[in-house]
C-alpha cells in the first residue's frame, strides 16, 4: 500500500498577508504524513515592479512575462515568498527546502508558443521528476515550490501554479496515495458567487461540463478544474478545491471521475 502524500497549492493572496499566511503554515504543519507546498506570489511580483517602474500587463487574469517582468518574478516568487515561507515552517518544526522547477531539473517546460497572444517567458510543464522530488521527500523533507520552471536551456519561465500543482501531482501519483488540494479564498466551487454557503460538494466530468454551459462555472475556475481532472486520470487519488483555512481535507469540492 502506498504512503500517503498531501500536496497543497495555495494563492498568492494568502501567502502574502500576515494573518492568513500564519495560519496557513500552521494548519499544513499539523497536516499529518508527507506533505509538499506550492504557492503563488502574483501580488508580490505586481507590487515589487510597480516599485522598480515596471508596468504589470495582464491577459485574461494571466501575466504577460517579458524580459523586465521574468526579473521580478524570479526574485519575488523564488526568493521572498519562497524563503519566507521556507524560513517559517523551519520555525513550525517542518523541514522544509525552496525550490524552483529548475532546482535539480525537477520540472521542465518549454515557452509557450505565441498564438493570439504572446505570454513572453511564461512556461508550459513538460516533465516532472516524480522520483527525485519522491525520494526526498522519503527522506523527511518538505518540498516548498514556487512557480518557476526552466526549459534545460538556461532560461527561468514564470509557470501557473495551479498547472505545477497538478503537474507535481500526477508526477508522485506512483510513488505515493496522493491527495491534492487547491486552496483559495472560498470554501469551495460555489452554485451561486454571492453565497459562500453554496458550495457544491462533489463535481465529475458530466457535471463540471453541465455547469460550464449554464454558466455556474466560469473564469480562472475552469482551468483549476480541468487540472483536477488531468491529476485524476493520471493516478491522483483526490482532489478537493476548498478554503485556505481547511486544508485538512474536510469541507470544499471533492472533484470525481
Amino acid at each position: 500500500m502506498k504512503e500517503k502524500l498531501t500536496i497543497v497549492k495555495v494563492g498568492g493572496k494568502i501567502v502574502e498577508e500576515e494573518e492568513s499566511l500564519q495560519q496557513l503554515l500552521s494548519d499544513f504543519s499539523a497536516i499529518p504524513g508527507k506533505k509538499v507546498l506550492i504557492h503563488g506570489g502574483g501580488r508580490s511580483a505586481t507590487k515589487m515592479a510597480a516599485q522598480l517602474g515596471i508596468e504589470s500587463k495582464m491577459v485574461n487574469g494571466r501575466r504577460i512575462t517579458d524580459a523586465e517582468m521574468l526579473n521580478v518574478v524570479t526574485m519575488v516568487y523564488g526568493g521572498l515568498v519562497n524563503k519566507t515561507i521556507v524560513s517559517r515552517l523551519q520555525a513550525e518544526g517542518v523541514n522544509a527546502l525552496g525550490l524552483t522547477g529548475a532546482d535539480m531539473d525537477i520540472i521542465r517546460s518549454h515557452k509557450r508558443p505565441v498564438k493570439d497572444i504572446d505570454y513572453g517567458f511564461v512556461g508550459d510543464v513538460e516533465t516532472v521528476n516524480g522520483e527525485l522530488l519522491a525520494d526526498l521527500i522519503q527522506k523527511g523533507i518538505v518540498p516548498v515550490i514556487a512557480p518557476l520552471t526552466h526549459d534545460g536551456k538556461g532560461h527561468i519561465l514564470n509557470t501557473n501554479a495551479d498547472t505545477m500543482a497538478g503537474e507535481t501531482a500526477k508526477g508522485l501519483a506512483q510513488y505515493f496515495d496522493v491527495t491534492l488540494l487547491f486552496c483559495f479564498e472560498k470554501k469551495g466551487v460555489l452554485k451561486d458567487p454571492d453565497d459562500d454557503d453554496s458550495v457544491i460538494p462533489y463535481i465529475n466530468e458530466e457535471t463540471f461540463k453541465q455547469l460550464v454551459n449554464e454558466g455556474v462555472i466560469q473564469g480562472g475556475m475552469i482551468p483549476k478544474l480541468e487540472n483536477s481532472f488531468d491529476a485524476i486520470h493520471a493516478g491522483v487519488s483526490k482532489v478537493i478545491i476548498t478554503l485556505s483555512t481547511a486544508i485538512d481535507g474536510k469541507s470544499g469540492t471533492i472533484i470525481e471521475k
